[in-house]
């Protein structure tokens, strides 16, 4: 975006906006005069849509705009794209003004890298720069996520990923570490290698800290393969045209930590990116091949499109390093998630139930849901392997979020709250405030639940 959609408080004179429900619409209707009525009858707003009025000069004075959702998150998704070009005044209460604020500034996103919008959207005017700055946290947290999920592959390897990270750290006084190339066989980081020794490009974990190191621990760990192959076991072309998100993981918690770090959250934050592409190559690793992790636990590779949960667990086993108060992670692990749930609502996995519940609490307060899903301990039999401790993948595809979540768990302390979300990233459909492509699911959830626990 080139312009902040949601300012503050302005010299320019602006329109107002008043934002109805049907039955609050139909009430304040009544109370107009005849010419206005006559007016706003004309457009058949009563329970959708919106309307300009003009004044006696044929100016517009005032913008109304009638929906069923006027308290929800999403209320003015579309209505930033409707309304011509200016400047409009929200008019509401905080709560609603907030709402109606973020969902202009998401539904204005627009990713522009490479083919740029001549059509300029219009400015959302709200009551207070506090107001502004509180909403745009989110919009800007929420759009990073998308701009980072949205550019292609061949500008978004692994390398890239860590300028995102670089550029965080001169922000906002975070630290960023990298491990590249032969050095995470050094350092022990095994099974990242191992997938992302056959890129060019070449793979690295990126260890992101920032906060009071006294503060309490949190760790988000993100799955960043920024082009999957699948490997020797080659996807179809279907299956590879949008594996440019497969690193939405990343984008996650670099969204989430953005907002974590623009609040100032009291905690001792690190990020952990294990970075890489799933290439093909002579040196690709292969099926049948073992390998002994991070955390001393050897695999079996059964299929080397199954290549997330190689990268996360070494990722996962660093995590665990510092014995943070929670690690919480992010992937676009499996097919199986969006089969159980679909592409809209993100499933988690959780091994304590205080951190599940409350975080599908903070999901349903702030519209941004998600589902647990159960680690059904009885699955663990299904990664068995001859040669090695675990397979990486399980002999039947029945339940393969649920094994893909089981083979993480392996690789995480076992007193250490965790959760494990396997999330889209991508918007298959057009939703209000929410265009076709890359996407930001659970960050909202996860922050409210950690503002809560820790400001």
């Amino acid at each position: 975006m080139t312009q902040p959609l949601v300012i503050g408080p302005t010299s320019t004179a602006s329109i107002p906006l008043m934002l109805f429900s049907p039955n609050s619409f139909a009430i304040w209707i009544k109370e107009q005069p005849v010419l206005t009525q006559t007016w706003v009858s004309q457009h058949h707003i009563d329970k959708q849509g919106h309307c300009l009025i003009p004044n006696s000069e044929g100016q517009i004075h005032l913008a109304i705009y009638v929906t069923e959702q006027a308290d929800s998150f999403w209320a003015c998704g579309e209505l930033v794209n409707q309304l011509p070009q200016g400047q409009y005044a929200i008019q509401g209460n905080q709560d609603q003004i907030e709402k109606a604020a973020f969902s202009w500034g998401l539904g204005g996103y627009r990713f522009e890298r490479y083919k740029k919008s001549h059509n300029p959207l219009p400015q959302l005017v709200v009551p207070s720069e506090e107001i502004a700055l509180k909403v745009n946290r989110f919009i800007r947290a929420t759009s990073l996520t998308r701009d980072l999920i949205n550019t292609p592959a061949g500008d978004m390897m692994p390398q890239h990923l860590a300028h995102t990270l670089s550029q965080m750290a001169d922000e906002f006084g975070g630290q960023l570490n990298q491990v590249i190339g032969d050095k995470l066989l050094e350092k022990n980081y095994p099974t990242i290698h191992m997938v992302g020794r056959a890129s060019a490009h070449a793979p690295r974990l990126l260890d992101f800290t920032w906060g009071d190191e006294n503060a309490p621990k949190v760790t988000l760990v993100g799955k960043g393969v920024c082009f999957d192959s699948g490997g020797l076991d080659l996807k179809p072309g279907a299956g590879m045209r949008l594996m440019k998100k497969d690193m939405g993981g990343a984008a996650h918690v670099i969204g989430l930590a953005q907002l974590i770090m623009a609040h100032e959250l009291p905690i001792r934050l690190h990020v952990l990116v294990p970075a890489v592409e799933n290439a093909v190559s002579a040196n690709a690793f292969r099926p049948g091949d073992v390998i002994t992790t991070r955390h001393g636990i050897s695999v079996e590779i059964d299929n080397t499109d199954a290549e997330g949960r190689l990268v996360l667990c070494d990722a996962l086993s660093e995590a665990n390093h510092d014995h943070p108060d929670m690690i919480i992670d992010f992937a676009t692990l499996t097919g199986a998630m969006r089969v159980a749930l679909g592409t809209e609502l993100p499933g988690f996995f959780s091994n304590d139930d205080t951190l599940a519940n409350e975080i599908t609490q903070s999901g349903l307060d702030r519209e941004d849901p998600v589902w647990r899903m159960p680690l059904h301990q009885a699955y663990e039999d299904l990664l068995k392997s001859e040669v090695a401790d675990l397979s990486n993948c399980a002999t039947s595809p029945f339940g393969g979020a649920i094994t893909a979540a089981l083979y993480l768990q392996a690789f995480v302390d076992k007193d250490i709250p965790w959760a494990h979300f396997d999330v889209m990233a991508w918007n298959n459909r057009k939703l209000p405030g929410r265009p076709v492509g890359g996407e930001a699911f659970g960050i909202r959830a996860v922050f409210d639940y950690l503002q809560r626990k820790y400001q």
